[in-house]
């Protein structure tokens, strides 16, 4: 399980569409989440990407169970939301069911 995560329109929805079909997709806000099982090289992975807006982050933690991988999602052109993001990030990383898990910022 690999959840995608990061602010309101980060890219999220846009990155995981370009995994599943390979080709950029125009997307709308999520509400909740987009699950899509991705095959590469043979491995199955099921992708989460989690809605981002401020009312939605609260619930993040509940998606986090048996996740594998995180993807982090910034905007690094919205400079003016970095904080937020690094506040984000180290609210989700004081949980222990991180330790082990692999985390990569796109």
């Amino acid at each position: 399980k690999v959840i995608i995560v990061g602010l309101d329109n980060a890219g999220k929805t846009t990155i995981l569409y370009q995994f599943l079909m390979n080709e950029v997709v125009h997307t709308s806000p999520t509400i909740g989440s987009n699950v899509e099982e991705i095959v590469v090289k043979n491995t199955h992975f099921l992708m989460w990407d989690i809605g981002g807006q401020e009312s939605l982050r609260s619930s993040w933690n509940t998606y986090y169970s048996n996740t594998e991988f995180i993807i982090l999602v910034v905007d690094s052109i919205d400079r003016e939301r970095l904080s937020i993001t690094r506040e984000e990030l180290y609210r989700m990383l004081a949980h222990e069911v991180w330790w082990g898990v692999g985390i990569i910022v796109f």
